[in-house]
């Protein structure tokens, strides 16, 4: 087994900046204020067409905001900010001390999202601020073109975090896309004529909101074992959401050290900016994975919706569901619950599941046709030090590729803590990540890239999904990161868009996950040939997503570009059938579109030539939506297929 150094990069201490841009980076203010300075409120501007931020402190109290704006319009009104401890109260009576300025300029590739390439440009402005009795705090601020950031930084021998101060107000006329908090992130996503609106309770991490200023897209990024996870309470008729933390239980602090917290970000611009932005992972801290070539996402043959619990018992059914995997080019099958259970008993694990399971069987059948396994864990399995080596060391030498970790249900400090552990251990073990029943990635896949997806939303297992919360999923849950929707089964009567299978054919674009589970059985995908032939040319990874059109928990058209230069395209919508208007925003010159999309008696795949800029007129059934795949066009060419 390679050493732990081998594998792993050290957290750096300092942003590395790229070398295209350091002219930026020392060309940026890099400045110490004047602790006299009696001004009450600084603002932080980015990059060109970046929002400013506004930090502000009372002179009547001296409590801390912050407000977000472009140019003359309001994105987020003054907000509080700040945090308790044991021993201090970081929420008023403040005192400002001094404020530095730097530029970060990052680049960095991503294994998995909305694009592979990726280039973070921010301003970063440190304001420091003390109690009267002298405990220090720091509000560290970022700006970047598509949203506003903040933590706090707090020295050492202050005791346990009792809670944060911080909240967002939406200005008047701000409207809302919010689901219901839940600790696996599953419930679903409501559209609300008014901020004000929601009912009073815990709302998810990823709220959007459509204010004059632009949308605002509410987010975190960077937590770890130090902290707990964040939602956010709302008080019924009010336009402030404050942050919770898990429980409202102390996050805990060594002694004798310092603090510094997760971010809390507002993600903020026109809807294609903050569908497209890469706020959250830019935020986050860089690859602690130093060889990412063993790290490859792809389509997967997921056999639970297809087969449920007799299937993960069962060898044959195992191979079977391999054999149509290679069928169709994909490069995994994912085994669910039931492999390493003893036969005919669900609850009770075999005792002798590494040396009379048949999954190493299984590994070697795959590899002979080009398939490769990842395999289904209950948490609980990892929790034990010398339990999760056992596990995971034996699937390293099964050469099983990935584990698909579950039930973790908990954004707790302790189940944090659990994540940083297990995410050192897959990395080690070279096995890719798909976590469920989990919190969401905020930022967690730049830092750990063989994390290829979480599910964190509620899927195409539930029953009570709406064409609404389909519609919201691209400008919410899937701005944040990878999302395990596990479209594609066209067998499921509870699906929103059951008269629609090219609606659900179009989900396998419209939402990117990094392994795209595709949750069918083979017979639904064989008696819909087009919905075959399309899933058979699905890409492993994208280069670049482009927002066509949307309206958050109405309608959603998003193109991807496969890394051959084909742009694939999924759209969704809610609501009565017609025909809608697609822009063809992919770049000069003539394509080729070929849509598929519902016909009296099935699927129906047609050839447009249209031109960029063109608007393609796309007919959709109720609830239902669309797939499309588009090439460069030429004289005589009558498809996109490679």
């Amino acid at each position: 087994m390679p050493a732990i150094s081998a594998l792993l990069r050290p957290r750096p201490l300092v942003l590395t900046l790229c070398s295209a841009l350091l002219a930026t980076a020392v060309a940026a203010p890099s400045a110490l204020a004047d602790p006299t300075d009696q001004g009450r409120s600084w603002k932080v501007t980015g990059p060109p067409g970046s929002p400013t931020a506004v930090v502000a402190l009372d002179p009547t109290d001296g409590h801390p905001s912050l407000a977000v704006r472009r140019g003359d319009r309001t994105v987020l009104e003054p907000s509080p900010v700040g945090l308790v401890t044991e021993r201090a109260d970081f929420s008023k009576g403040l005192t400002f001390t001094g404020r530095t300025d730097r530029a970060v300029a990052e680049s960095y590739t991503s294994t998995t999202g909305k694009s592979e390439r990726r280039v973070a440009l921010m301003t970063e402005s440190r304001f420091r601020f003390r109690t009267a009795s002298g405990a220090r705090v720091d509000l560290l601020t970022r700006v970047a073109r598509d949203g506003v950031a903040y933590r706090y930084v707090i020295p050492r021998d202050q005791g346990d975090v009792l809670r944060e101060t911080s909240a967002f107000t939406l200005p008047a006329g701000s409207d809302a896309v919010i689901g219901k908090y839940r600790a696996d992130n599953e419930l679903p996503f409501v559209r609300y004529a008014s901020a004000t609106e929601p009912p009073a309770g815990s709302y998810s991490m990823q709220a959007l909101f459509n204010t004059p200023g632009g949308r605002a897209l509410i987010a975190e990024s960077d937590l770890n074992g130090t902290y707990s996870g964040a939602h956010l309470t709302h008080e019924a008729g009010s336009s402030t959401y404050k942050v919770g933390l898990w429980n409202d239980e102390p996050v805990q602090v060594e002694e004798g050290s310092g603090l510094t917290t997760p971010w809390r970000a507002v993600i903020t611009g026109d809807l294609a900016t903050v569908t497209q932005s890469t706020f959250v992972d830019d935020l986050a801290p860089p690859s602690r994975v130093r060889d990412t070539s063993w790290i490859k996402p792809g389509p997967a043959l997921w056999t639970w919706l297809a087969g449920g619990k007799e299937a993960g018992q069962s060898l044959d059914a195992q191979k079977k569901y391999v054999d149509y995997a290679a069928e169709r080019g994909w490069p995994y099958e994912v085994v669910d619950a039931g492999w390493y259970f003893k036969p005919g008993e669900w609850e009770v694990i075999d005792p002798e599941w590494q040396t009379k399971n048949w999954m190493p069987e299984l590994v070697r059948y795959g590899a002979a046709k080009g398939v490769k396994i990842q395999v289904w864990l209950h948490y609980t399995l990892l929790t034990d030090p010398v339990e999760r080596e056992k596990w995971l060391s034996t699937l390293e030498r099964w050469g099983v590729t990935g584990v698909k970790i579950d039930f973790m249900d908990s954004e707790s400090q302790e189940r944090m803590r659990w994540y940083d552990d297990v995410l050192e251990a897959t990395a080690r073990h070279h096995l890719m990540v798909n976590f469920h029943g989990s919190t969401i990635p905020k930022g967690m896949q730049r830092t750990w890239p063989q994390v290829l997806t979480f599910e964190g939303v509620g899927g195409e297992e539930k029953r009570t999904n709406t064409a609404e919360h389909l519609a919201s999923l691209p400008f919410t849950r899937n701005v944040i990161g990878s999302m395990d929707f596990t479209p594609g089964a066209f067998h499921r009567p509870y699906r929103p868009n059951v008269a629609s299978d090219a609606g659900e054919l179009g989900l396998t674009v419209l939402y990117e996950s990094g392994i795209q589970n595709l949750a069918g059985t083979p017979e639904s995908y064989d008696a819909r040939p087009e919905a075959r032939r399309y899933l058979e040319q699905l890409p492993a990874r994208w280069e670049q997503t482009r927002l066509l059109t949307g309206d958050p928990g109405r309608a959603a058209v998003l193109a991807r570009q496969a890394p051959d230069g084909r742009w694939f395209i999924g759209g969704t919508f809610a609501g009565a059938a017609r025909t809608v208007d697609v822009p063809v925003r992919l770049g000069a010159g003539r394509w080729l579109v070929e849509t598929v999309t519902d016909g009296p008696s099935g699927l129906v795949r047609t050839p447009h030539a249209v031109r960029a800029g063109d608007d393609l007129a796309v007919p959709v059934v109720a609830d239902g939506g669309f797939a499309a795949v588009a090439c460069r066009w030429h004289p005589g060419r009558t498809t996109c297929e490679s």
